[in-house]
C-alpha cells in the first residue's frame, strides 16, 4: 500500500552554501503537512577533496591533506551562520568528530603508503554524511521535525567498493524498518545518498552520481508517491547545453526515453535509477532548486507520442570503436555472449552493439583495459581499433512504431546524409562519430530537429 510520501532528493549543487541550504529548507517546508523524506548529496566538490587528501597521505603528505580539507570544513560551518548558537554549535561539534574520524584514515593511508578501494569509500561517505547532518540541523532551526538516518542501516549491498550493488530484499527490509516509524510520528528523516553498507557494516558507495539511485531505491521501497530529484537546471533537456546554445526542457519522458538518456550519460541522471521507479510505477519528477515553480521534467510510464517524433538528442564521447569481422555462422549464433565474458572480465561497460553478417561493432570506454580486450577478442575474428570516437542518440518514444522509425531516419539522413544510423533500443537511433566533430553534429542535429 502506498505511503502518499514524497521523497526529496538535493545534489550538491543544490547544496553548495548557506543560501542554497536555506534554499531546500524552504522547498521541504513547502507541505508542512505531507511525509516527505529528503536525502542529501555532498556540498559540492566535497567528495572530489576528500579522495584527493586521502592519496595525498598516501604519498607522503598527510599535513597538507589535513590542511586541504579545512576549507571544506570551513564552508560547512559558515552554513550555520545567524542560525543561532544551537546550531552553531552542533556543527562544531559534527565537523570535529568528522576531523577525527577522517584523520584516522589518513592516518593508516600514510602509514601504508597507499589507498584501497575500501579505505576511498570509507572516506567518500564522509561528504554525503556531513552534509545530510547539516541539513538536519538546518531544517530544525526552521522548527521542521527533522532527524538525521544513517543510510548505511538502510541500503545493504555486495562488496564491490565503489560500485556497489544493492541486495535488494535486504535493502528494502531495512528501508521499511528504519524510516517507516518515523514517518508514522510524523517526522522527517534525513539520509545520505550515494552511500551505503555490506551486511557487516563495512561502508560502501554505488557509484558517483548514485544519491539519486538512493532516491529511487527508498521511494520504490516505501511505495512513495513521488521522488523528485532537486538540481540546479529546469528539467531534463533536448540536449547538453555545454554543446547547444539553448536546448529546450523536456516536460515529461518515458521510462525507457528516460534509461536511454541516463546510459548515455545525462548529467542529472543516473544509469541505475529509473529500475526501481519504473518496477514500481512510480513518477520520479526532475526539479530546480534554484526555480522551484518551474515544473521540471516528470518521468513516468510510456506515454502517448507522435509517431516519428524525437524527444532529445544525448550523446558519450572519451569511447572506442571496435569492429569484430567473424563468420556469418558465429554472428548468427549467439557470438555476443562470449564477447560479453571478454568486456565482464576487464570490467568494461559495453556502450553500444550493432550488427551485420559478417561483423559485430561494439562502443566502449578508452582505458587501460583495451589492449587486454582486443588480444582475447582476436579469438572470434579479425579486430580493428579506432579511438577518439563518441556515441551520438537520438531518443523518443515516437520510434517505436515502425512508420515512425522509418520517419525518423528519413529525417536524420537529410541532416546529415554521411551518418550511418542503428538502432540499440526500440526508442533511440544511434551513430558513432569523431569525438573531434562531435559538437558540431550534436548542434547540427538539434537544430534541424529541434529548431
Amino acid at each position: 500500500m502506498a505511503t502518499h510520501v514524497t521523497v526529496m532528493k538535493f545534489g550538491g549543487s543544490s547544496l553548495k552554501d548557506g543560501s542554497a541550504f536555506r534554499g531546500v529548507a524552504n522547498i521541504v517546508s513547502r507541505c508542512p503537512n505531507s511525509p516527505q523524506i529528503v536525502i542529501a548529496s555532498a556540498m559540492s566538490g566535497m567528495t572530489n577533496a576528500l579522495l584527493a587528501s586521502l592519496r595525498s597521505a598516501a604519498g607522503g603528505e598527510i599535513n597538507g591533506a589535513r590542511r586541504h580539507l579545512d576549507e571544506y570544513f570551513e564552508r560547512h560551518l559558515r552554513v550555520t551562520r545567524g542560525l543561532g548558537e544551537t546550531a552553531r554549535r552542533k556543527t562544531r561539534t559534527l565537523i570535529e568528530t568528522t576531523r577525527l574520524e577522517i584523520n584516522e584514515l589518513l592516518e593508516v593511508a600514510a602509514a601504508n603508503r597507499t589507498t584501497t578501494a575500501r579505505s576511498e569509500d570509507a572516506i567518500a561517505s564522509h561528504g554525503e554524511r556531513l552534509s545530510a547532518n547539516l541539513l538536519t540541523i538546518v531544517l530544525e532551526t526552521r522548527g521542521l521535525p527533522a532527524v538525521y538516518v544513517d543510510a548505511r542501516r538502510c541500503i545493504v549491498t555486495n562488496s564491490e567498493h565503489g560500485n556497489a550493488k544493492p541486495l535488494m530484499r535486504e535493502t528494502i527490509r531495512r528501508i521499511r524498518t528504519q524510516l517507516k516509524p518515523l514517518i508514522a510520528k510524523k517526522r522527517i528523516p534525513v539520509l545520505e545518498g550515494f552511500v551505503a553498507a555490506t551486511r557487516t557494516g563495512i561502508p560502501t558507495t554505488m557509484g558517483r552520481g548514485s544519491s539519486n539511485y538512493t532516491a529511487t531505491l527508498v521511494g520504490a521501497a516505501l511505495d512513495a508517491l513521488e521522488v523528485q530529484i532537486w538540481t540546479d537546471v529546469n528539467g531534463v533537456l533536448t540536449a547538453d547545453p555545454c554543446v547547444v546554445t539553448k536546448p529546450s526542457t523536456i516536460p515529461i519522458l518515458s521510462y525507457a526515453e528516460a534509461s536511454e538518456l541516463a546510459r548515455l550519460g545525462t548529467q542529472v541522471l543516473h544509469a541505475r535509477m529509473i529500475h526501481p521507479a519504473r518496477d514500481r510505477n512510480i513518477p520520479v519528477r526532475i526539479c530546480n532548486s534554484r526555480a522551484p515553480k518551474e515544473k521540471g521534467t516528470l518521468i513516468c510510464g510510456t506515454r502517448a507520442a507522435s509517431s516519428g517524433v524525437i524527444t532529445a538528442i544525448a550523446h558519450l564521447a572519451n569511447l572506442a570503436r571496435i569492429d569484430i569481422e567473424s563468420t556469418p555462422a558465429f554472428v548468427a549464433s549467439g557470438s555476443f555472449g562470449a564477447i560479453r565474458k571478454i568486456f565482464n572480465r576487464y570490467q568494461t561497460r559495453i556502450d553500444m552493439v550493432t550488427k551485420s553478417e559478417l561483423s559485430i561493432s561494439l562502443g566502449c570506454s578508452e582505458g587501460a583495459a583495451l589492449s587486454s580486450i582486443a588480444r582475447n577478442l582476436d579469438q572470434i575474428g579479425s579486430v580493428e581499433i579506432k579511438t577518439n570516437r563518441a556515441i551520438v542518440s537520438c531518443i523518443g518514444e515516437g520510434l517505436r512504431a515502425p512508420r515512425g522509425g522509418n520517419e525518423v531516419l528519413q529525417r536524420l539522413k537529410e541532416i546529415d546524409p554521411l551518418l550511418a544510423w542503428h538502432r540499440t533500443s526500440s526508442v533511440n537511433f544511434t551513430t558513432i562519430v569523431d569525438s573531434d566533430s562531435l559538437a558540431s553534429v550534436v548542434r547540427r542535429l538539434h537544430s534541424g530537429i529541434f529548431e
